[in-house]
This record gives structure tokens, sequence and C-alpha cells, in this order.
């Protein structure tokens, strides 16, 4: 409770409570998402960055809707990098219907109705978690990602200097992490555990190079982080809890 107080008076955290409200209150996700970004868009607005919690992966459309429409009145020339620690890609087409599973090729599509760039970095992919539909998809959006089994600490150098190259190529970044990107072991709680996952060590190394980043006016370039899937049902011994706590403080401490 200390740690969400805390974060609440230095900048702006949502609990999904919102959206989760409204999904049993209506049964919408639509609804639900577009309250995000309202939600999402009036923080912004009123200078605050902001850490949102999940509850599944589709809170990643309101959350980016909402940045882009705050920024759209005060810099609409510049660019939104997504930044995506996710053993999926989360792309499956949304024609059947939104789940967590579809948010960032909504996003896409967004982005493709506003005239504005899909700038997309995937850190983590799975090879068994994604189709070779999915991996063709992210292909023709012009997503870049890595796969887990290049993201171990003998390859930190090369994880740091794409994920480096990623930052200084957009003005503003938008930080999702789903929480099953880390391996079982130390998440659990999620409904789909990753094996072998990227370890929480490794994220917390490269997690400097987001937060520290700057703008040329002075401002942090991250706007907007979340993090997503989060199941306590699935986490008896509340392990991942504690990881989940433990990178929600190394973004608020940066």
């Amino acid at each position: 409770d200390s740690l969400v107080s805390e974060s609440l008076l230095n900048d702006s955290l949502l609990n999904d409570s919102l959206l989760s409200e409204s999904l049993l209150n209506d049964g919408a996700l639509k609804e639900a998402q577009q309250k995000l970004t309202e939600y999402c868009h009036k923080v912004l607005n009123d200078g605050h960055r902001l850490l949102t919690l999940g509850g599944g992966h589709e809170i990643a459309l309101g959350s980016f809707r909402g940045l882009q429409q705050h920024l759209h009145q005060v810099a609409p020339e510049q660019s939104i990098g997504i930044i995506n620690f996710d053993a999926h890609f989360d792309l499956r087409n949304p024609q059947q219907g939104s789940s967590s599973g579809t948010p960032f090729h909504q996003i896409a599509q967004y982005c493709d109705q506003q005239k504005v760039p899909f700038n997309y970095l995937c850190l983590g992919v799975s090879e068994t978690a994604n189709t070779p539909a999915l991996f063709d998809c992210a292909q023709r959006l012009g997503a870049s990602w890595r796969l887990d089994r290049e993201m171990t600490f003998w390859q930190v150098t090369e994880c740091r200097q794409q994920l480096q190259t990623f930052v200084d190529s957009v003005d503003w970044i938008h930080l999702s992490i789903d929480l099953d990107v880390l391996p079982a072991g130390t998440m659990p709680g999620v409904s789909a555990p990753a094996c072998p996952g990227v370890d929480l060590a490794l994220i917390e190394n490269l997690l400097p190079i987001i937060t520290e980043a700057r703008h040329p006016s002075g401002a942090r370039k991250m706007r907007l982080a979340e993090l997503a899937e989060y199941n306590p049902e699935f986490d008896p011994s509340a392990i991942g809890a504690k990881a989940a706590a433990r990178l929600v403080y190394r973004l608020l401490q940066e």
C-alpha cells in the first residue's frame, strides 16, 4: 500500500480496477478500453507520467490511444515507440474479437487510421509460443523483435545495443511488460508460464536504457508504462507478486 501511495504522490498509477469494474458492469471490452483511453489521456494532459497494472494485456490498446491522443495535442509530428517485453507478439487478428492476444495488432490498425507510424519492438519472443503466421504478421507490420533464447547474459551487449537503437529512433516511449515474459519459476501467476523466459535480472539491467532516455526537451521519453497479465489465483506462494512489485519499484524509482 505504501508503494502505491507513494506512486500516486509522485506520478500516477492506475490499477485495472477501472477496467475490471466496467467489464463486470456491462460486459463490454470496447467500452472498458475507451474508458481507459479517456483516463490515460486526462492523466497525461495533467502533466503526469502513468503506470497501469493489469489484468489482461488488452489494457495496452487503451493505454496507447490515450498517449497518442495526448501527444497529438502537444506534438502531433512526434513518434511513439512501443517496447513490449513479452513471450508473445500479441498481434493476433482482432477480426474475431478483441482479446489479450490482439492489442498490438489493434494498435497497428489505429496507427494506420491516424496516419502515424507503428513502431513496435517485442523483446523475449518465444518461437514455440507464436505461430508462423504471427511472425509473418510482425514482419509485415514492420515490427522488430528479439527471441528469448537471444536474451541471456552472454548476449546482454547485443540486447542493449538493439534496445538503445530503438529508443534513439523514437521521440516518446510506451513501455509494456507482459509478466509472462519472466521464467515460470519467477512468475507462475500468469495464464501461460514461460519456458525458458527472460531472467528478471536481465530485464532490470535493460530498463534504465528506457527509463533514463530523454527527449530533446529534457522530459523523460517514457510517458507511460504498464504491467499486464498477472493473476493471483495462479500465484499461491506470491513469488510472482514479489517479482511484479520489484519491477514496479524499479519503474517508479527512476
